[in-house]
């Protein structure tokens, strides 16, 4: 079986490790990518764990398990990622579409990670983030020869 995040790899060899709790994902794109799955299959218990605890409010392990279970999810699409194991910050932007009464709808967001304790924790996220220009720095972070890559020529091109 295909993973929920749709990575196109086997959900054993993807997110399955993560979400059963035998290896932490290494960076922040390996937890969004968890964190969709783990919304795909109701894993409010994951999902809080996953959390920033400063920015988690009151939220409960029920609610986030009745949002994942009571929406129909339809896919993932990885705009950015930026963050290694040994950052400690990391963004990832990415477009999550779901129905919604009948619709098809898009939830587009710019989350940030941040590695406390040695786990990688979602922080917070910016929805309906700005459109990066085609000639300004990628938000990923690439470089070539010492200077920032274009967006054009990096991950406009993914």
């Amino acid at each position: 079986m295909l993973c929920h995040c749709y990575s196109q790899q086997p959900f054993s060899q993807c997110c399955q490790p993560y979400l059963d709790g035998v290896q932490p994902p290494p960076t922040p794109l390996t937890l969004m990518r968890s964190r969709y799955s783990a919304f795909v299959l109701g894993l409010g218990e994951y999902l809080l764990h996953s959390w920033h605890p400063e920015t988690k409010g009151n939220l409960t392990a029920d609610e986030l398990t009745n949002l994942g279970l009571n929406t129909e999810w339809l896919g993932l699409t990885i705009v950015f990622a930026r963050g290694n194991a040994t950052d400690l910050v990391g963004v990832v932007e990415f477009k999550a579409r779901y129905r919604e009464k009948g619709r098809v709808v898009t939830l587009h967001e710019r989350s940030t990670f941040e590695r406390l304790n040695e786990r990688w924790l979602y922080r917070d996220g910016q929805l309906n983030p700005p459109k990066i220009g085609a000639n300004q720095a990628c938000p990923c972070g690439a470089t070539k020869g010492g200077t920032a890559k274009k967006y054009k020529h990096c991950c406009a091109t993914r």
